[in-house]
């Protein structure tokens, strides 16, 4: 019994601290759907007028100071991508970050993604059209205050290709 008397107090010593320990309130997350929705809408207008055939990708992609923007993972990038791309991968999009590749807001950009590039899955896996990384590199885009963002608008295969290709999986032809 003495026992039992013993076990009891301990179990309501321990009760009463665990009541009294102080619970720490964190505030809610950063994260704001209905405001990326009114984003995602108001990119979209934009972006109706921001959309580039292939013939005017290739022309102002050599265009100084125009930037084509690869934002695939750094190891597709590395491996093959649009001749004279430059990387930035969008998980790591920032305002600094962006700043650090694209000189100016003002600058113009024009983006590809893997739905663009027809017949090379290894370097290019298509994804849902839905899920096209086109759509969140554009809205990021726009949403960071870049409004010259060109998307291409064709399917185009990446062998025979009109476009020049790049990276450690490109056989440099002799010319």
């Amino acid at each position: 019994m003495k026992n039992v008397i013993i076990i009891m107090a301990i179990a309501l010593s321990l009760n009463a601290m665990a009541q009294t320990k102080k619970v720490t309130k964190y505030p809610k997350s950063d994260v704001q759907y209905a405001e990326f929705t009114k984003l995602t809408s108001e990119a979209e207008k934009h972006r109706a007028t921001h959309m580039v055939s292939l013939e005017n990708f290739i022309k102002h992609s050599k265009v100084r100071d125009v930037i084509v923007l690869d934002t695939r993972s750094k190891k597709m990038y590395d491996m093959k991508h649009v001749k004279g791309a430059v990387h930035l991968n969008f998980s790591d999009f920032t305002s600094t970050k962006l700043a650090e590749v694209i000189p100016s807001k003002n600058t113009k950009i024009l983006i590809y993604c893997n739905n663009n590039l027809d017949k090379d899955e290894k370097y290019f896996a298509r994804k849902m059209a839905p899920l096209a990384l086109n759509i969140p590199t554009f809205i990021n885009l726009y949403g960071y205050g870049y409004k010259n963002v060109y998307e291409l608008d064709r399917l185009v295969p990446t062998h025979n290709s009109p476009l020049e290709f790049e990276g450690s999986a490109v056989q440099n032809k002799k010319r």
